[in-house]
């Protein structure tokens, strides 16, 4: 904090807010990476979450460039320097990591490491994570590390922090867990609802078509016709079922290109037409892009299944540095009031949760006879 007090605090601050602002455990553990070592300018920092294998379910570093990382080859073990974080649990300053008795060597592509400073997060008594860093950007004495006792104690403030933050992302992300085990008992129970009842009505209309056959082959022709559209009718329920059973290709292909791939399957498997446009959207915090899929999933949920539209509309939009989502359809619509009172919410309350839990706003505008549109704002990263 050479700076002086104001500017370093600023620093921290800023640190602590980018943190808080995730709720992902890989984003957080980025975030923290990057804070620790731009607060103690730094040239290289690492942090590691242990498995319960001797080695590290996760570990970030910032730093190392991207070709680097993949020539250095796969995840450490817990031995060394990177055991004592861990093990003895307590701050590590050296001022030539390589010169510790408990050094072992680094793979050939690994960057070369000379001071060091690591130290502990805890939750508790559980330590749950080691944050290193290395080569603090100074003049350095003969045989003095770069790390102060300063930077020790702001690693620890930050330390403290960060285990909050990385605490309250596995609650998030077990959370989440839950909330998709229960929409999938929903939809294995809308399944056998809506799939199951059309299969036993295609069964007994197939029979009726085959006593028919001989003696009024005219009435048998209507039943076989029946049979068909039932058939049509089953298979646009199992496409729709699949289409929010699969997981979805956020990682891979993005929120864009997920949700032009779902509306495309929607609009093949309904007789309404559904469309999507996107303009200009940015790559969104991994939070943020989950719960925008989730309440575009839902509101196109309502309008295909319970409003009897002929046209959805998705949009997505840039607005700032987040988005706008926008579903909007000609169906029936509603009295939002008048749905709140009757104890129904069309999803209304699990899309306001999603929205508020990733900082976002919902607004819904509906009447009865014309139609229904689902607005969400997010914030972006």
């Amino acid at each position: 904090m050479s700076q002086g007090p104001r500017s370093g605090l600023a620093a921290v601050s800023s640190a602590l807010l980018a943190m808080s602002r995730h709720l992902e455990v890989r984003d957080v553990l980025k975030t923290i990476v990057a804070s620790a070592r731009e607060l103690l300018d730094a040239q290289y920092a690492a942090l590691g979450v242990p498995d319960d294998h001797g080695g590290f379910a996760q570990f970030v570093v910032d730093g190392v460039s991207d070709a680097q990382w993949k020539a250095i080859g796969p995840l450490p073990r817990q031995h060394g320097i990177l055991a004592a974080m861990l093990h003895e649990a307590r701050p590590e300053r050296l001022a030539d990591v390589r010169k510790d008795p408990r050094f072992e060597g680094w793979p050939s592509a690994h960057p070369d490491l000379v001071d060091f400073l690591g130290l502990p997060i805890r939750d508790g008594d559980e330590v749950i994570g080691a944050l290193f860093l290395a080569n603090k950007n100074c003049p350095k004495p003969e045989g003095s590390c770069g790390f102060t006792e300063e930077d020790e104690e702001l690693l620890a403030i930050l330390a403290q922090h960060a285990a909050i933050a990385l605490t309250n992302a596995r609650l998030y992300e077990r959370s989440r867990e839950l909330t998709i085990a229960e929409e999938r008992s929903r939809l294995a129970h809308e399944l056998h609802d809506a799939v199951s009842q059309k299969l036993f009505s295609l069964r007994l209309t197939a029979q009726a078509a085959a006593a028919l056959v001989d003696r009024d082959p005219s009435r048998a022709k209507g039943e076989l016709q029946q049979v068909a559209a039932l058939a049509a009718e089953a298979a646009d329920e199992l496409r729709a079922a699949v289409v929010e059973l699969r997981p979805a290709a956020l990682d891979e292909d993005g929120l864009v290109a997920t949700l032009r791939t779902q509306i495309q399957v929607l609009d093949r498997a309904h007789t309404a037409r559904v469309t999507f446009t996107s303009h200009g959207v940015r790559a969104l915090p991994a939070a943020q892009e989950e719960a925008v899929l989730r309440v575009a999933q839902e509101a196109l949920h309502n309008a295909l299944r319970h409003s009897g539209a002929a046209h959805v509309d998705v949009t997505l939009d840039r607005r700032g540095g987040g988005a706008v989502l926008r579903v909007t359809d000609d169906g029936s619509g509603f009295d939002p009031k008048g749905i709140r009172r009757a104890g129904r919410h069309l999803g209304l309350v699990s899309m306001r949760d999603r929205t508020s839990g990733v900082g976002g706003t919902l607004a819904v505008e509906s009447a009865p006879g014309k139609g229904t549109t689902i607005e969400m704002e997010i914030p972006g990263g």
